[in-house]
């Protein structure tokens, strides 16, 4: 059995992508990872409805996403609690669902996070573009045309009948994350720290920063307490590549965290996210409070496995 039409957009909310895990080996050409920022949740969800975890879902930001069902399919919501409802009643998230030809998703608003990640079984049948389905607005590849999805968009699966026996299956609460709205994300120092003063990464450490409404898929901006380098440097450096994670802390002295959507860096990056706290970038809200916690790489290492081991449960 080939592509079936499985979902139709009533209503793509602020906005709603096409993600899978990103688009690597590329960034030598200026072309960044995109993919999908809570990559947690988007693993979960696949798994759930026996797709493979780099198969592509919809990323869904605040709320407003309403879906029609065009044919019988296994669906799994997983990430931020935007009150998702089946024909008007509540939607369990972080398990896999039958959901029947003609019923009605519909995403009212955040409860906790930020974003959801819709996964169907039988994946979302798009053209890979550089070996990816992950969306990059910017540049307009990727996911669905390049673009947002929009009212009146047709999303096809591969075969969703041979999924449907993937219903009932739930990843442990004890797994899930949790989105406090108050976070403390875990650091490791630099690249460039030796280029700040003691009272620099002080301050940086000591400090909660507010994410600024100019926050996107390209980085979190946040206002806090200034952090000066040393007296003796410029504003830049040399651009170089970055990852995910990176804060780099531009000429105003305002950190900057950077996500998925850029690939190299002009300014000091004071520390980076650890990987295991990265999926939480995709949960922060405009609005909501982030500090910042050292640790050393033997822990990062550890918050890493601990996270892989509640997927590895999971398959």
């Amino acid at each position: 059995m080939g592509m079936i039409e499985s979902l139709e957009i009533l209503s793509p909310g602020p906005l709603t992508t096409v993600q899978d895990l990103g688009r690597y080996r590329f960034g030598r050409y200026g072309v960044p990872p995109s993919g999908a920022l809570d990559s947690f949740s988007l693993r979960v969800a696949n798994l759930l409805v026996g797709n493979p975890e780099t198969e592509a879902g919809l990323e869904i930001t605040l709320m407003g996403l309403k879906v029609r069902v065009l044919t019988d399919v296994v669906v799994a919501l997983c990430g931020g609690d935007l009150q998702p409802h089946l024909n008007e009643k509540p939607f369990d998230m972080w398990c896999s669902q039958i959901v029947r030809k003609g019923d009605t998703l519909f995403l009212k608003a955040p409860r906790t996070g930020c974003r959801a990640y819709l996964a169907v079984g039988g994946g979302i049948s798009l053209v890979p573009v550089l070996a990816s389905k992950s969306t990059n607005l910017a540049s307009r590849f990727g996911g669905y045309e390049g673009r947002a999805l929009r009212k009146g968009d047709l999303l096809f699966s591969g075969a969703p009948d041979q999924h449907l026996q993937r219903a009932g299956k739930m990843f442990k609460p004890e797994g899930r994350p949790s989105y406090t709205g108050d976070w403390a994300l875990r650091v490791l120092p630099g690249p460039q720290d030796q280029d700040f003063p003691a009272e620099s990464i002080k301050l940086f450490l000591d400090s909660s920063y507010t994410v600024s409404s100019q926050s996107d898929r390209t980085g979190l901006r946040l206002t806090g307490p200034a952090l000066h380098r040393k007296k003796d440097l410029g504003d830049s450096i040399i651009s170089e590549g970055i990852v995910p994670g990176a804060i780099q802390v531009p000429g105003d002295a305002q950190p900057i965290i950077l996500l998925v959507e850029t690939v190299t860096g002009g300014y000091r990056k004071i520390a980076t996210v650890i990987s295991a706290d990265l999926p939480l970038l995709g949960q922060v809200k405009p609005g909501e409070r982030v500090r910042f916690l050292e640790v050393l790489m033997p822990e990062a290492m550890i918050a890493l496995q601990e996270s892989e081991n509640h997927i590895n449960m999971l398959k």
